[in-house]
């Protein structure tokens, strides 16, 4: 029989993902300051695509390839691959909490991008959440701030690509299975990296150690994905949605232990009013 929904354990679930996820980030800065960010994301596609076969190939075998839909699944792989290496660049040249806080726009403009393409209705609750989104960019990536424009830019192409690949994944959840998707995205990350990695050179190579650092980058970021896919079996997304903002405290954090780097106090109101249109796009979801 199979059991229930246990909220409790899929909020703790989300949490423990979002400490991977700001840790991935970290990790990620540290290694894109010394290496080529595709030579990073290749090494991070390959052990990704290596634990998902590894984990589902046993119970699932063949259908963990088996798409109806392949082109627009193979896109949104692309969308996800662009999306890792706007991030990667952002985070080289900006400070990892303000970066994260940035593409945690794509929510709103997820919502804003529903109701344009999939005709859903935006409403009050919906413009009052983007405008308090966009606020809180402003207010981030603001003039005097010191952020680099190159990097608030790539910050928000970021949010750009994250907003067409979850657009994607609910068009694509209604035909593909949830562990076809998670290996075509791996798939084409490594594909595509690897491509590029080849085309263009490796740059300087990695030690064992930061060679060991490259495949705890792949470990953490897959961990994290699964987390947070067993999350949404165990509670519903209205649930949570707010739990994911522990992202850019866990950020906020780690960017300060690591890197010394502390946000300004205006910046720090501009994450709490992104995280607040989040939270209200959420509830106005849940509604």
């Amino acid at each position: 029989m199979q059991p229930e929904g246990r909220p409790l354990r899929g909020v703790a679930f989300v949490v423990v993902a979002t400490f991977l996820f700001a840790s991935a980030d970290t990790l990620g800065k540290h290694l894109a300051l010394l290496y080529a960010a595709t030579l990073v994301l290749a090494v991070r596609f390959a052990v990704n695509l290596a634990l998902v076969t590894l984990i589902m190939w046993p119970r699932h075998r063949a259908a963990l390839w088996q798409t109806d839909r392949t082109g627009l699944v193979i896109l949104r792989g692309l969308c996800l691959a662009l999306a890792s290496i706007s991030m990667l660049l952002a985070l080289k040249l900006m400070p990892v909490a303000e970066t994260v806080a940035i593409i945690y726009i794509a929510p709103v403009l997820v919502m804003l991008a529903a109701g344009t393409l999939l005709d859903e209705k935006v409403g009050l609750l919906g413009w009052i959440s983007a405008a308090l989104g966009f606020a809180g960019v402003l207010l981030i990536a603001r003039p005097g701030s010191g952020l680099d424009p190159f990097g608030v830019a790539l910050g928000l192409a970021n949010a750009v690509l994250a907003t067409g690949y979850h657009l994607l994944t609910r068009m694509l959840s209604r035909t593909e299975s949830t562990m076809a998707l998670m290996f075509h995205t791996a798939l084409v990350g490594a594909v595509a990296f690897a491509a590029v990695v080849m085309t263009l050179g490796t740059g300087p190579l990695p030690g064992v150690f930061d060679a060991a650092l490259m495949l705890a980058l792949g470990a953490l970021a897959t961990a994290g994905h699964l987390l947070f896919t067993s999350a949404y079996r165990e509670a519903p997304a209205s649930t949570l949605a707010p739990v994911n903002y522990m992202h850019i405290a866990f950020a906020t954090v780690l960017g300060w232990l690591v890197f010394q780097q502390i946000p300004e106090a205006l910046s720090f109101l501009g994450m709490a009013a992104i995280a607040a249109a989040g939270l209200l796009a959420a509830w106005r979801a849940s509604r």
